[in-house]
């Protein structure tokens, strides 16, 4: 584990951290009032908010260490990209449909929750990519 690791893992952590909230927090906040009775009260839920940080933190580090064991030569952005889709495809496509199946979540907030987390990991995917480019890389 080298120091491109150490930092793709707190990037990683804080984006998913950040684009959690920018998800969950405020895209989303219309469609989660529709349905807050399936959610912990407010208070209740900020009291458990070192979890929802060490989860960040488990899952940043966790997604740094799977993309450092697969770099290739390939463009730094194309492995971003395909890393992104993998991730997205393995978890948050199956993720939401899932919980659609056994949850009474209406679809269209678990389609808008798929696409925007999907995003999400995307846009974490290159980034971590691009830390983790060398320095002759295509960049292109």
């Amino acid at each position: 584990m080298d120091k491109r690791f150490w930092i793709a893992g707190i990037v990683a952590s804080v984006l998913f951290f950040i684009l959690g909230f920018v998800v969950h927090g405020v895209l989303m906040t219309e469609d989660y009032m529709r349905i807050k009775s399936m959610f912990r009260p407010e208070d209740e839920a900020m009291r458990n908010m070192p979890l929802m940080i060490l989860a960040h933190i488990i899952m940043g580090f966790a997604f740094a260490w799977i993309y450092s064991r697969g770099v290739s030569a390939a463009p730094w952005w194309m492995q971003g990209l395909r890393f992104g889709i993998a991730a997205a495809l393995l978890i948050t496509v199956p993720w939401y449909m899932i919980y659609y199946s056994v949850q009474p979540w209406p679809g269209m907030t678990a389609v808008k929750m798929t696409v925007f987390d999907g995003i999400s990991l995307i846009i974490t995917s290159l980034v971590v990519a691009f830390i983790y480019k060398s320095r002759t890389a295509d960049l292109s």
